[in-house]
């Protein structure tokens, strides 16, 4: 059985034990933290996807209002981080899991639904295209230290 359940103070933990998969330089204090934050915060959510009563992944959706590379509006619902646990990746449960967040970004009357994806994460390009989302920018980004 395959659910899918908002961000809440029963399973915020839960969430936050996924996103330290997906964020290994992350901590675990920080990560429920975080999402202990986000339970009450209305610009932000995630859902946490279950197989047979175990956790499978979660996506983290925000309110951005500024400005998003390749939209026009603002609002945009943003998905800053979508996880699937390797045994259940290529099953179409990522997908439903934008699903989800997209249908949280209509009711936030988000008109635009954005992300990103390192360029060398091919594997996560691919899965954005494969659901709909189209490229509109690649960077390489530059620091320098001013001593």
């Amino acid at each position: 059985m395959i659910s899918v359940d908002s961000l809440s103070k029963s399973n915020y933990k839960t969430v936050a034990s996924l996103a330290l998969k997906l964020w290994p330089d992350s901590s675990l204090q920080e990560e429920v933290g975080y999402f202990s934050s986000a339970v009450d915060d209305p610009s932000k959510t995630a859902f946490l996807l279950s197989v047979d009563d175990k956790p499978a992944g979660f996506v983290l959706v925000t309110l951005r209002t500024d400005y998003v590379e390749g939209t026009s509006s603002s609002p945009v619902c943003y998905v800053e981080g979508i996880y699937v646990e390797p045994a259940h990746r290529g099953t179409g449960l990522a997908e439903k899991l934008i699903q989800q967040a997209e249908h949280w970004g209509k009711e936030k009357e988000c008109k635009e639904i954005a992300s990103d994806a390192t360029i060398e994460n091919t594997q996560s390009i691919t899965f954005h295209k494969k659901v709909g989302f189209n490229e509109v920018n690649r960077v390489v980004c530059f620091s320098k230290p001013l001593i």
